[in-house]
C-alpha cells in the first residue's frame, strides 16, 4: 500500500456531532485550511448571539472561519477556491450547490450516521431508535446532486441495546464516525478507496429520517410499552418526548418532558388508574400495561428523578391527559 499523501482539507459542519470529526482530521497529518459553518444567530429571550460548536472549536484552534449566508456567493466560491483544498469533508452541514463540492480535485466526502442508504436524512440517529432498530452506523461517501444518495465509500455497523438512548448513540457514533472518516481520507489520499452505487442495493424497505419537530415528540399513550420506552430513549436527552398532565388541586395543564424510562417486567398489568407510583419510578399507562419513568421535567422546573418529583408532588393530584 502505498504511504498516505498530506492532503488540504475544508470541513464543513454546524453541530456538537461534527466537532468529534474535526477534531481527529484537525490532529490527523492532514492540514484543515479552513472550515465552514452556519452563520451566527440570535437565541433565547435575551437574543444573545449563539456560534455553532464548530466554530467555538475551530475559532481554540486558530482555525480560518467561513460563514456564507449562501453557498452560491461569489465572493464565497472565490474564497473556497483560493484555499486549493484537495478534499472537501462535510458532516451535518447543509445542501451544497455543484458549484461547491464539484470543486476539489478529489470531491467532497460526506459522513452521515446510518448505515445508508437506511435512514436519509436530517435525524438517523433518532430515528433508528425510535423505531427500536438493534443496529446503525456510520457511512462517507461521495456528495452529488442528490440528499444522502452519493456512491458510498465506507461503512462501520454499531450494536444499540434495548436501552441506548439517542444522546449515547451520538456520543458513540461521532467516535465511530471519526476514525470511519480518517480511514477514507487516508484511502483517498492514497487513492486505493472504492465505491459503491446506493442504487445497487436489493432492499427497497428502507426507512426516511426526516427532521424531528415538536409535534413529533409528543407520547401517544394508546401506543404500546415498547414503542413509548423507544421514543421517550430515541428523543433523549434533545429534543426530548412529552406529554401533559393535568394538576387536579392547582387546575393547571403542564407539559412534562419524559427523558429515561424502564419496561418493567410485569408491565404493570393487573393495576388500574392513572399514574401509579413503582419502587423504580412512576408508571404511566400505556396499550398493553405500564411504562415506568424514572426522569422527568415539569414545564418551568429542572429535570428531575422521580424521587425528586414525588417529594413535592402527590400523583393523586397528577392527571394523565
Amino acid at each position: 500500500m502505498s504511504e498516505e499523501k498530506k492532503l488540504r482539507l475544508v470541513f464543513m459542519g454546524t453541530p456538537d456531532f461534527a466537532v468529534g470529526i474535526l477534531d481527529a482530521l484537525q490532529e490527523s497529518i492532514h492540514e484543515v485550511v479552513a472550515v465552514v459553518t452556519v452563520a451566527d444567530k440570535t437565541a433565547g429571550r435575551g437574543q444573545k448571539i449563539k456560534e455553532s460548536a464548530v466554530k467555538i472549536y475551530a475559532q481554540a484552534k486558530n482555525l480560518t472561519i467561513l460563514q456564507p449566508e449562501k453557498l452560491k456567493d461569489e465572493h464565497f466560491l472565490a474564497q473556497l477556491k483560493d484555499l486549493q483544498a484537495d478534499l472537501f469533508v462535510v458532516v451535518a452541514f447543509r445542501m451544497l450547490p455543484e458549484e461547491v463540492w464539484n470543486m476539489p480535485a478529489f470531491g467532497t466526502i460526506n459522513l452521515h450516521a446510518s448505515l445508508l442508504p437506511n435512514y436519509r436524512g436530517a435525524a438517523p440517529i433518532n430515528w433508528a431508535i425510535i423505531n427500536g432498530d438493534i443496529e446503525t452506523g456510520v457511512t462517507t461517501f461521495f456528495i452529488d446532486e442528490a440528499i444522502d444518495s452519493g456512491k458510498i465509500i465506507a461503512q462501520e455497523a454499531v450494536k444499540i441495546s434495548n436501552n441506548t438512548n439517542a444522546g449515547e448513540l451520538h456520543d458513540e457514533l461521532m467516535s465511530v464516525g471519526a476514525q470511519l472518516t480518517l480511514k477514507t481520507v487516508a484511502t483517498i489520499s492514497q487513492q486505493t478507496h472504492t465505491v459503491i452505487d446506493q442504487n445497487k442495493f436489493e432492499r427497497k424497505d428502507f426507512k426516511t429520517a426526516p427532521k424531528i419537530f415538536k409535534e413529533d415528540c409528543e407520547i401517544s399513550w394508546q401506543e404500546t410499552v415498547e414503542n413509548v420506552h423507544n421514543k421517550i430513549r430515541g428523543l433523549s436527552p434533545y429534543p426530548a418526548a412529552w406529554t401533559k398532565l393535568r394538576n387536579t388541586k392547582k387546575n393547571e395543564i403542564l407539559l412534562v418532558k419524559l427523558f429515561t424510562s424502564k419496561i418493567i417486567e410485569n408491565n404493570g398489568i393487573g393495576l388500574i388508574g392513572n399514574l401509579q407510583e413503582h419502587s423504580d419510578g412512576i408508571l404511566f399507562p400505556c396499550n398493553n400495561g405500564f411504562i415506568c419513568i424514572t426522569e422527568l421535567q415539569l414545564q418551568g422546573k429542572r429535570r428531575m428523578t422521580y424521587k425528586e418529583f414525588l417529594v413535592g408532588n402527590y400523583l393523586k393530584d397528577w392527571e394523565l391527559l
